[in-house]
């Protein structure tokens, strides 16, 4: 297989949008999210032509909105939902060791045993770990890479949760879970990963209409049509899919996130684990971030109507995540302490269920009655498997010659930025790393790098700052693709 530059710019967006307007690909993917990214990557190592269309940028919709987790499924445990919690940590497994080290570190994840967790919780959240723990070693993911639980003191409980209330506090259970570096970080690197292969990916091209045999799409940027040819298509729009194949039934769920300043808590290097009241199987998280901030979440609501290009946390939301994080501080945080929040749509198969916390996490993958490959459900943690699933059936049903899937052992890219001084003291936003998002990972605008090629735009105040700034180094970096 020919070597190709794992770089995203202008010039080969162009180069690249022209070709695909002139020939025919083997696989066309529509969806520039995780498991859009991930399918494009799996035909790409297995030698067929590939093209991926997106309509905005790379990570715009719910990949970008998630825990931040690579996770073995403790709640699917809970629920006896065993089959995903295995999938779960079998993938997580070939991220943390194989596919991605690079971009994922070990996080404990702490269960306090307080008065407001009752020993119904704490049985069924320790037993539900001990549990997770035999999945990772039926995975093979050794201690090195993630440590077996275990009970520590209050001392120590309060030591990794400072914030913690002292009072009651009797120790706590300890597991250990992958954590990304970013949502969006992963998605920019599996899609370069599969440029490196010869796949296509461009952004800012709208599919109007799929077929089994391509799609009639818009240049975004220009506003002209084009046809892509193809012989096998696949719809991984996650929840926008029924607006291209309108037997699907999907029941997105919303689940929101608040942003808190780590100090806010103490610094803790230990994520926060919270049954909800009444409930063994439902969790609010209080997740630290390498750049210093806590992530609360999340929620699970029922997002019916029609699809908003960004989701939106509600105050109601917002009051629930800080009233269940509440619950186990000695000082409870305020709502005037939130910096950020944000909320994405799960892209849920509508089972009939009177609720969306009931709906599988099991992935979907079918032929449309128009004869494309529409790839639905599931969950970051196993995007890889989704997207196998879905080229295995592409390459069934449209009679393609490729081999089995390589992506189980297939390393993704790494991204060399040349350091450089922050251009805001407080803020992870360098003349390097914008450089590095146009010349290298798509960015085309400002909101491309604020928003999704680094964190700062998940703090409104951060962004309306980073802004003017960005904008002024766009320019400069994208003159020289004119």
């Amino acid at each position: 297989m020919t070597p190709h530059s794992p770089d995203l710019n202008p010039a080969r967006r162009r180069l690249e949008l022209t070709r695909s307007a002139e020939d025919e690909v083997d696989v066309l993917v529509v969806g520039g999210g995780i498991t859009g990214a991930g399918v494009a990557l799996d035909a790409a190592s297995r030698g067929l032509s590939v093209t991926l269309i997106e309509a905005r940028d790379l990570a715009f919709g719910t990949s970008r909105f998630s825990s931040k987790l690579v996770h073995g499924g403790l709640r699917y445990l809970a629920t006896g939902d065993f089959a995903t919690a295995r999938e779960s940590a079998q993938e997580r497994h070939l991220l943390m060791t194989a596919i991605a080290p690079h971009l994922i570190r070990s996080l404990p994840q702490l269960l306090p045993f307080v008065p407001g967790v009752t020993l119904a919780q704490r049985f069924a959240g320790a037993a539900g770990m001990s549990v997770g723990d035999v999945l990772r070693l039926q995975a093979r993911t050794s201690h090195v890479t993630l440590p077996g639980p275990r009970l520590v003191s209050a001392r120590t409980a309060r030591r990794m949760v400072p914030a913690l209330n002292r009072a009651g506090l009797r120790g706590a259970m300890v597991g250990y879970d992958g954590q990304l570096i970013d949502d969006a970080k992963l998605v920019i690197t599996v899609s370069r990963t599969a440029a490196s292969l010869g796949a296509r990916i461009l952004t800012r091209v709208r599919a109007i209409s799929l077929s089994a045999r391509g799609a009639d799409a818009e240049d975004v940027i220009t506003g002209g049509r084009l046809r892509i040819r193809a012989r096998s298509v696949i719809n991984a729009t996650g929840v926008w899919a029924g607006t291209l194949d309108e037997q699907i039934r999907l029941r997105p769920s919303r689940g929101t996130h608040v942003v808190l300043d780590g100090a806010d808590l103490g610094h803790p290097n230990a994520a926060l684990t919270i049954p909800l009241p009444g409930s063994i199987s439902r969790y609010v998280f209080a997740l630290p971030q390498w750049d210093g901030h806590v992530y609360v979440g999340l929620t699970d609501e029922d997002a019916p109507g029609p699809i908003p290009d960004v989701a939106r946390p509600t105050e109601r939301e917002i009051a629930f995540l800080l009233d269940s994080l509440n619950r186990v501080l000695s000082t409870p945080i305020r709502r005037d302490q939130v910096r950020g929040a944000y909320a994405g749509l799960r892209p849920l198969v509508d089972s009939g269920d009177d609720s969306t916390s009931d709906i599988s996490r099991r992935h979907l993958v079918t032929e449309s009655e128009a004869g494309f490959v529409n790839v639905l459900g599931g969950k970051l943690t196993t995007y890889r498997r989704m997207a196998q699933d879905a080229v295995d059936l592409a390459v069934r049903v449209r009679g393609l010659s490729a081999g089995p899937s390589r992506t189980a052992s297939l390393r993704l890219v790494d991204a060399v930025v040349p350091p450089s001084d922050p251009l805001f003291d407080d803020l992870p936003l360098t003349r390097a790393g914008i450089e590095f998002a146009v010349r290298s990972e798509g960015a085309l605008t400002a909101d491309d790098v604020l928003d999704r090629r680094t964190r700062v735009g998940l703090v409104d105040a951060d962004r309306a700052r980073a802004l003017p700034m960005a904008t002024e180094l766009m320019t400069a970096v994208l003159s020289e693709f004119d």
